[in-house]
């Protein structure tokens, strides 16, 4: 049994799919295949179940994974112990990112840690909010840019780099534009075009709606500002947005604050205490990166 072996066996886990995982790891399918069969020989019993469509753990796979994730882990820290000391920083970082972000400062702040490190592989991952919260949690993402609710996501430690109400956006000739001050009462007497669940603002919608115990009916759901605020100026429903995300289509729509609703919705990157020093670097150029960016908090 080897690193190699182990790292190609988190990849299928992770990947649900062998193909997925070669490219993953930059070898071919048939070299991933072979290698985590040479380590069930070795461990003596089926690491996955290969009947279906997709790849599944066996109970010895989900036994198996914990420790090889914490062997890899292990390793890595030794890399990175002598890399402090040196002064480099090496090995691989995994960052997660929303779905339908398209915010430049966190591209600035990826093409920045890459130019200061050029040792250290970077991934890039999109995915919801609460999706990518999990892999936090697993290991599986190293740090993650999403949309939440809360300050602070339990059990992880998190950087707010956003900090904005809602807005409800409306185009021109909606009974609503005309209004200078909007309730969310006022917004759900209207179909509504916003984030799937699983996403931060949608987290504080539903919240500030069950809160006073309103009902409203979702018309159409989109991962992306852009994808929302389309089908508002099209008028299919009343657009729920950040205020920055709102501001970005003010030629085509009115925005307004939602009066009632406090709770903003934040944008933060969410990592385990225990980070790594490249964990470190990459939220040190996070913050210069959005030191200016609209609705950071200072």
């Amino acid at each position: 049994m080897d690193l190699r072996q182990l790292e190609y066996f988190v990849a299928v886990a992770e990947e649900r799919n062998f193909t997925r995982a070669a490219e993953r790891v930059h070898i071919s399918q048939s070299g991933v295949s072979a290698q985590i069969r040479q380590l069930e020989r070795e461990l003596g019993a089926e690491l996955f179940d290969r009947s279906a469509r997709t790849v599944a753990l066996t109970v010895a796979g989900k036994a198996a994974l914990v420790h090889a994730r914490a062997a890899l882990a292990a390793a890595g820290e030794v890399g990175q112990a002598v890399g402090e000391v040196t002064g480099l920083i090496r090995g691989r970082l995994t960052v997660g990112m929303v779905v339908g972000c398209t915010l430049t400062p966190l591209f600035d702040a990826l093409a920045a840690f890459h130019e200061a490190h050029p040792g250290v592989e970077i991934s890039l991952l999109e995915d919801r909010s609460d999706r990518l919260l999990d892999d936090v949690h697993t290991g599986a993402v190293d740090l993650a840019l999403i949309g939440a609710a809360t300050a602070t996501p339990e059990g992880l430690d998190a950087l707010t780099l956003i900090s904005e109400r809602l807005v409800a956006a409306v185009p021109a000739g909606h009974p609503l534009a005309g209004r200078r001050r909007l309730t969310l009462r006022d917004v759900v007497a209207h179909p509504v075009v916003c984030m799937p669940p699983g996403t931060g603002l949608r987290t504080v919608f539903d919240q500030a709606c069950t809160a006073q115990g309103l009902r409203p009916t979702i018309a159409l759901e989109a991962s992306a500002a852009e994808a929302i605020a389309g089908l508002a100026a099209r008028g299919l429903g009343v657009a729920v947005l950040s205020d920055s995300m709102a501001e970005s289509y003010r030629d085509q729509l009115t925005a307004r604050p939602l009066a009632d609703v406090e709770t903003p919705a934040l944008l933060a990157l969410v990592w385990k205490s225990a980070h790594s020093p490249a964990v470190r670097a990459m939220l040190a150029h996070s913050r210069h990166a959005f030191r200016n960016f609209p609705g950071t908090r200072p």
